[in-house]
């Protein structure tokens, strides 16, 4: 009998209307920012941006299916010493990496480093950062054309907080986001396992009773309090970047 990790590894780089997962085989946690509806009745574009955990263990089936996807940019948000990728990477793709971490800096770790690994970090990287994760939008203003990939570790927190950004410059209402956000919950299990790690959820779920706060809680928190274009426009984006954001993740007529 298949296993459900079994069908998630396998391979397929299909999707359909109802389910935004991608089966890239080596990774655990991939899924197409397309076919969410925005605020303002628009829906955003299938294949134009992907959001994944790490890409190190994609096996060869693994890296086929990405560039069948149309994947022709992909965004590494990790930093430098993360990398632990096996095999060599595929011509016909820009390799960008924009290293959330580091570039927040030490002293913005010392104050707010506890909160790792949940969405309450998401507030302060915005509010005292904000050029950290706008370097990871204009990575994607700039892309060449064809999908784009947005990747960290296991695709949750700083891949998170990068998609917040994304979605909410497009429209896509605070419910939606969060729901985004927390499907990776549910598929992370499998790569703990499969890495041979204790599942984080754990930590996380201590550091959000220790805050009195879910972690939907502190997503809307987040969302309701802050102007996305203004965010990414202080961090020093241009408007023709907005506008080309919007332009590869919405639909038009």
């Amino acid at each position: 009998m298949t296993s459900a990790q079994d069908h998630h590894q396998a391979g397929v780089p299909g999707m359909d209307a109802c389910d935004r997962d991608l089966l890239w085989q080596g990774s655990f946690n991939v899924r197409d920012l397309g076919g969410i509806r925005t605020a303002g009745g628009c829906e955003t574009r299938r294949g134009a941006v992907v959001r994944s955990d790490s890409i190190d263990g994609l096996t060869a089936d693994g890296w086929a299916a990405l560039q069948a996807y149309g994947i022709r940019t992909i965004i590494d948000l990790r930093n430098e010493e993360e990398v632990k990728s096996s095999l060599p990477k595929p011509e016909g793709i820009d390799f960008a990496r924009v290293p959330l971490d580091a570039l927040v800096g030490k002293e913005w770790w010392d104050e707010w480093g506890h909160l790792d690994g949940t969405p309450l970090f998401f507030r302060p990287h915005l509010e005292f950062r904000p050029h950290a994760a706008a370097a990871a939008v204009s990575a994607v203003a700039h892309a060449q054309p064809g999908g784009v990939l947005v990747h960290c570790g296991a695709g949750r927190d700083r891949t998170g907080l990068v998609t917040l950004l994304l979605l909410a410059l497009v429209g896509v209402t605070p419910d939606d986001i969060a729901a985004d956000y927390e499907l990776s919950g549910s598929r992370l299990a499998a790569l703990w396992a499969h890495l041979g790690r204790a599942d984080e959820q754990v930590a996380i779920d201590r550091i959000l009773a220790r805050e009195k706060i879910t972690a939907r809680e502190a997503l809307m928190a987040t969302l309701t309090s802050f102007d996305p274009d203004a965010c990414l426009l202080t961090a020093g984006l241009s408007a023709d970047d907005l506008a080309a954001v919007r332009a590869r993740l919405l639909l038009t007529e």
